[in-house]
């Protein structure tokens, strides 16, 4: 492959995507490409998210067609400088082949998902990268592991990283030993000793953010630094009408506008999206799960972690969506307005109480420099 022919694919977002509809090009043919431009929107079968540029160049090819499926590591387009020839460019693109499966791509080899047991509870995570620095990716309220989808791989190039669907959730066992903030921290901890991890830079979304904060508490040393996204336990209020209606809804047509308050692009719930929370909303034990958690945990009005966890001295950052209609913002200003020390603060604009999707790519980049 010529250096200065740099191939756009069809990205493999999450463990379990095989292809991805172009839904549209953010740019058009002959554009300059700087790094992080938004390049391509395409739609999993899951959510939709944004390609960006990963090089600099002239995008020479639109070769995708809006509207069209295409399998993982398809060629979609292609940037090159101006001193390519136009012949060179033809011959790349007629070259072009999806790797075989089984030609280096070691990640195939790789188990999409694992299962362990914690306390006689089977609990799903997924397990990626290597190394000794370990990051600990908790879900909010009704969610799992595939919250992390556009995360998850970004993450796993610097640090293993691991990511569980939390007791009753996903396709962990559908029950809670013990729900209280207090006992999914200290079911959090026992699953890192399982899955033999001593201590974790511990990142959660949300209800996961609580669970975090209070690790703090329940067992400090398997915390090494916080990443908070949208947490709760900052602050008091919580849309209360959210949790009802996620709780309450069990039709497609009333759960799209519930589940919509979660970003500030709407259009962002597709049926995928839709169907997939329905399937788990009717699956045996979940509907006693989220009643029992939105009345204990989150009735209203928050429980406050966070004074506990910042008089630790352990390093936190603080990420959040601007046009968050679930949790204030404004819990995030109030603690980049307390001159912390320990405390960066980072928001972000065009994204609500789902940041880590809507704005994944600042979100991982945001990560990868305060875990460095």
């Amino acid at each position: 492959m010529k250096q200065n022919i740099i191939p756009i694919l069809m990205p493999k977002w999450g463990l379990t995507m095989e292809e991805g509809q172009v839904n549209e090009w953010l740019v058009i043919e002959g554009a300059e490409i700087s790094v992080g431009d938004e390049i391509i929107e395409v739609e999993t079968d899951k959510i939709s998210g944004v390609v960006e540029a990963t090089d600099t160049g002239l995008l020479r090819r639109c070769l995708a067609k809006n509207a069209t499926i295409y399998p993982v590591k398809s060629l979609l387009g292609v940037l090159a400088d101006s001193s390519v020839l136009d012949a060179e460019i033809e011959t790349f693109i007629e070259a072009y082949k999806i790797p075989d499966s089984g030609e280096d791509d070691t990640e195939e080899s790789i188990p999409q998902y694992m299962f362990t047991e914690v306390d006689g509870l089977r609990v799903r995570y997924a397990d990626r990268g290597s190394g000794d620095s370990v990051v600990l990716l908790l879900h909010g309220f009704g969610g799992d592991l595939d919250n992390w989808l556009f995360n998850l791989d970004a993450l796993a190039d610097k640090h293993r990283v691991l990511a569980l669907d939390l007791p009753g959730h996903g396709e962990s066992g559908k029950t809670i030993p013990e729900p209280s903030i207090s006992g999914l921290a200290k079911f959090v901890g026992k699953f890192l000793e399982v899955v033999g991890v001593p201590s974790a830079h511990i990142v959660g979304h949300s209800m996961g953010g609580g669970i975090a904060m209070q690790m703090v508490t329940e067992c400090p040393e398997s915390v090494k630094s916080l990443g908070l996204i949208c947490s709760s336990g900052l602050g008091p209020e919580i849309n209360s009408d959210y949790l009802q209606g996620f709780v309450e809804t069990q039709s497609r047509r009333e759960l799209k506008p519930v589940l919509q308050q979660l970003f500030a692009d709407e259009s962002l719930v597709n049926r995928q999206l839709v169907e997939g929370v329905l399937k788990y909303k009717r699956l045996d034990g979940v509907d006693a799960v989220l009643r029992t958690l939105s009345a204990t945990l989150l009735s209203g009005t928050q429980t406050i972690l966070s004074d506990k966890a910042i008089d630790s001295g352990k390093a936190i950052l603080v990420i959040w969506g601007e046009q968050d209609s679930i949790i204030p913002v404004a819990y995030a200003q109030k603690l980049a307005d307390s001159g912390n020390s320990s405390v960066e603060v980072e928001t972000f604009d065009s994204a609500g109480h789902m940041v880590q999707m809507e704005r994944a790519n600042d979100v991982n980049r945001r990560l990868l420099e305060f875990l460095c």
